[in-house]
């Protein structure tokens, strides 16, 4: 029996209070839905000053300046981690060992040897890890799922997979905070936007069995847009901002990724699915998520079927919750005692494939991939 029962909500501290965590589409926006199953009791931040505003603004009672102070003086069941991506590791790592449960934002570490040991250290905790992005919890990716695995479109030929944007400041309304660190090695478009196709094609088609890929920096330095506080700040750049990839998957089925920092605008579906009788269309869009082509719609005629008869490609919630939907998925698996399907196998492949990108484009080769989930 789980230790976790319905009675009482999980206790939650927060690592970072930053974007992520006060944003529109973040965490702390939109837990109000959650008040059964979240209780949010502390909050840390190396800016104290930022913390203790966030504190004031969404009622929480804990304010630290360390995460050594959190996890010695809050009574947390987990902590969610929304600290910068080069410290992930370090931080989560910290977490476990502490015996605390863990929700990571992407990606789950910068290395290998981080991840497998992190997942060690949670294994021999005793610990959940569940790890951003939410996307496989999506209404709209379950269906496709389960549309391919039936077989409706056919045999899996190819994908195409658009995870990219101009970039933080890259936008015109600038950016909130110093952008620089997201241009930086150890950072870049491949971990910060690349990450969330990765996990889209292999919630759709599985674990992926090698790499090709091309990667380049597009120009040397980069200037904040907008009139933010930071509009105008000259980045360089040294981290790869331009990453187009192929993951083969085996079987003659590929998929084509890009993740970069340089898409301004795009009219084509977020995913597609290519298959031999049919095809699906996967949109950022809450009305029509999910379209299908199938042959022989109608007897001899192929066509796009009406997206009304996916009506399980829609899920309300996803829009109430936003990306607090990781922390009621969290709750939901420490309840049930199951594991989560943001897994922390899941992030690790993802991961590999994110090194292997660097690596095939650096190499010229073909990388063959080692994980699964």
């Amino acid at each position: 029996m789980s230790a976790f029962d319905s009675s009482q909500p999980v206790r939650f501290g927060i690592l970072g209070a930053g974007m992520i965590s006060t944003s529109k589409p973040g965490f702390l926006p939109n837990i109000g839905p959650l008040k059964d199953k979240v209780k949010v009791v502390s909050i840390a931040d190396m800016v104290v000053e930022r913390a203790e505003g966030v504190a004031r603004e969404y009622d929480i009672p804990e304010v630290y300046s360390t995460l050594d102070d959190m996890l010695e003086k809050s009574d947390v069941d987990v902590v969610l981690n929304l600290t910068p991506i080069p410290v992930h590791a370090a931080s989560s790592m910290q977490i476990v060992q502490a015996g605390k449960h863990l929700i990571s934002e992407k990606p789950l570490a910068t290395t290998m040897a981080e991840a497998d040991a992190l997942i060690a250290a949670a294994n021999q905790m005793g610990v959940t890890v569940s790890c951003a992005p939410p996307n496989a919890l999506y209404a709209r990716y379950r269906t496709a799922r389960k549309l391919i695995d039936n077989g409706d479109i056919g045999k899996v030929a190819f994908a195409r997979v658009r995870s990219s944007h101009a970039g933080p400041g890259g936008g015109a309304f600038g950016w909130p905070m110093d952008p620089t660190w997201f241009y930086q090695k150890g950072s870049g478009p491949l971990f910060d936007m690349g990450v969330y196709g990765i996990h889209e094609i292999t919630t759709l088609l599985g674990p992926a069995k090698r790499v090709s890929a091309f990667t380049g920096i597009t120009e040397p330095t980069r200037t904040v847009r907008g009139d933010g506080p930071f509009g105008g700040t000259v980045m360089n750049v040294t981290a790869d901002d331009n990453c187009l990839f192929m993951l083969d998957f085996g079987g003659a089925t590929f998929a084509v990724i890009d993740g970069t920092f340089n898409v301004h605008a795009s009219k084509s579906p977020k995913v597609e699915v290519f298959g031999r009788k049919g095809a699906l269309a996967i949109y950022q869009n809450e009305e029509v998520p999910l379209e299908v082509y199938r042959q022989d719609l109608e007897p001899g005629v192929d066509g796009w079927d009406d997206p009304a008869n996916y009506p399980d490609a829609i899920d309300p919630r996803e829009a109430l919750l936003h990306r607090a939907i990781l922390l009621e998925h969290m709750v939901d698996c420490l309840r049930a005692g199951t594991t989560p399907v943001t897994s922390a196998e899941h992030a690790r492949h993802a991961l590999e494939i994110m090194i292997a990108v660097t690596q095939s484009s650096e190499e010229g080769r073909v990388i063959e991939l080692q994980t699964t989930f």
